[in-house]
């Protein structure tokens, strides 16, 4: 599913958007709220900005939510920024548009008359449009972590690490690949309970946070780790220490992990 690191990819996409009007909106109703288009029709772009996996565009007016989902991902100036998801279709059906923008030309970098500004094209329709988006439930972003903001997210849970990190109001931005990627880099087992961190350890995570995931961000997005889906698919000897990874069941999720170094 799209991470944060897709969603960053499709924010700095949208930039190209600002100072153009939208003419024009074709919306599923039924990933939406009510009078969505009638909201936004008319307004102009004024930024586009992120929190975890959510991407706002702000205009004059109301502002835009995108909420990616499972199999959700954006095409901008007939450009898709990210071609495929690894684990979604590789076709581009426009009968999965859930929400289609019209632009006036103009704006940052031009815009192209008859064509859609935007399309947020999702197969499985489990993302969502909002308006106005109220995102203060999400903890610290991924790329806000340092170790105090870290420790602080998890102080008092006693809860498994490897789920804890998927939980959106602890770590805002983080999925699954993500997850097993700085598991790895910190050397921490996905199994550990959150109360037996040391604050050592604690500082390697958030290091491997911010430092591992802005390599990731560079090659393309939470596909272009160390775990990515050959290595995920195959399971061979950590490239770390030769130690056969595994694959388990955490949390509900899958999990690829070292026996070896992680403890």
């Amino acid at each position: 599913m799209p991470e944060g690191l897709e969603a960053e990819i499709w924010r700095t996409a949208c930039e190209r958007l600002v100072g153009r009007m939208i003419v024009g909106v074709v919306v599923d109703e039924r990933v939406t709220v009510v009078g969505f288009a009638a909201a936004v029709t008319g307004a102009t772009i004024e930024g586009a900005h992120r929190h975890g996996k959510v991407v706002v565009l702000d205009t004059d007016g109301a502002a835009i939510g995108l909420h990616f989902g499972m199999t959700g991902r954006l095409i901008v100036d007939d450009t898709a920024p990210i071609e495929r998801l690894a684990y979604s279709s590789g076709r581009d059906d426009p009968a999965w548009d859930r929400l289609v923008l019209y632009t006036t030309p103009g704006g940052r970098d031009g815009g192209r008359d008859g064509a859609p500004a935007l399309r947020f094209n999702d197969p499985r329709r489990l993302g969502r449009v909002s308006l106005d988006p109220d995102l203060g439930h999400l903890g610290v972003d991924y790329t806000d972590v340092t170790p105090t903001r870290l420790a602080a997210a998890l102080a008092g849970r006693r809860s498994v690490l490897k789920p804890t990190l998927l939980d959106q109001q602890v770590v805002a931005g983080l999925g699954n690949l993500c997850a097993d990627e700085v598991l790895w880099w910190s050397g921490l087992d996905p199994r550990r309970r959150v109360d037996s961190l040391e604050v050592p350890e604690i500082a390697r995570l958030a290091s491997a946070i911010r430092r591992r995931l802005a390599v990731m961000a560079r090659r393309g997005g939470s596909t272009h780790g160390v775990l990515d889906p050959t290595v995920r698919a195959q399971c061979p000897p950590c490239p770390r220490d030769a130690t056969p990874l595994v694959r388990s069941t955490i949390g509900g999720r899958t999990t690829v992990w070292c026996p070896g170094h992680q403890r």
